[in-house]
């Protein structure tokens, strides 16, 4: 594959700078040449500030750039009455802003999910989706107490449900390292996460607050995994999502930001041929 056919396009998570308004969330990814933007609903930032959700989308579109998701629904795979209320409330938001997905966590701690149950969970949240005509988007979670980190087990579930055409799958790669095995089919991601980490821990003790942005010293292995993903054919967009205190810190991401995809896209060359 030649460097010109390297189907790289990059985003910004909110979380990487969860300081900035939206308003300079979108200023910042057009600074450093991204395509679109992650916005979220869990930082101290409200998802839109005082601005209407049809306001947000006409900027980003003014601005040239795509909103790839929402996030995010917690414990989505309970389906309780408080999950479906806000799996709705999201999907309002980003179907009023012209966003194309809402990002669904799994419940952190408790019992694994089983099928049945994740079963379950997608078909109450697939007819919400289907009313808004939005996707929503699974990220497996690979913290040990997750109740879902298998990839497999979520294309399982997407398959017996409502198929790839209502869910995809977010494939971060710090939660795929942590998870140790299986591959995510660029068939069924549509957004893929990225972060750095360079600590030298055991994989246990790595945690969020771990994560900036890639450079030659990550030891998760993101280059190899985007490369992996590529070959099979993803053409989505490569979110940075940082969330290290070290990066929220910087007084101007600009510069580390673009160095970062420049490491991304240089090694990946060789490595997507």
């Amino acid at each position: 594959m030649t460097e010109a056919a390297v189907p790289l396009e990059f985003a910004l998570n909110h979380m990487s700078v969860p300081g900035m308004t939206w308003r300079e969330l979108v200023h910042l990814a057009r600074q450093v040449g991204c395509s679109g933007i992650e916005l979220r609903s869990d930082l101290e930032e409200p998802l839109f500030g005082s601005d209407s959700p049809e306001n947000v989308g006409n900027i980003a579109d003014r601005e040239n750039l795509r909103i790839h998701a929402l996030a995010e629904v917690p414990r989505f795979n309970d389906a309780t009455s408080e999950v479906l209320i806000s799996t709705t409330a999201l999907a309002e938001k980003a179907q009023r802003s012209g966003t194309s997905s809402i990002v669904l966590i799994p419940r952190i701690g408790g019992e694994p999910a089983t099928d049945d149950t994740l079963c379950q969970a997608l078909d109450k949240i697939g007819t919400i989706l289907e009313t808004a005509g939005i996707r929503g988007l699974i990220e497996p979670i690979g913290f040990a107490n997750s109740s879902l980190r298998d990839f497999d087990q979520a294309r399982r579930a997407i398959d017996a449900t409502h198929g790839y055409g209502r869910f995809g799958l977010v494939h971060d790669t710090f939660h795929h390292f942590l998870i140790g095995s299986g591959a995510a089919s660029a068939q069924y991601v549509d957004v893929v996460h990225v972060s750095g980490v360079t600590v030298d821990k055991p994989n246990n003790e790595i945690t969020d607050a771990d994560r900036v942005f890639v450079d030659a010293a990550d030891c998760l292995g993101t280059v190899d995994q985007l490369a992996e993903l590529v070959r099979d054919g993803y053409r989505g967009p490569v979110s940075m999502e940082a969330f290290s205190p070290q990066v929220h810190s910087l007084p101007d991401p600009a510069p580390t930001l673009r160095t970062s995809f420049d490491h991304i896209r240089s090694s990946l060359m060789p490595l997507a041929a």
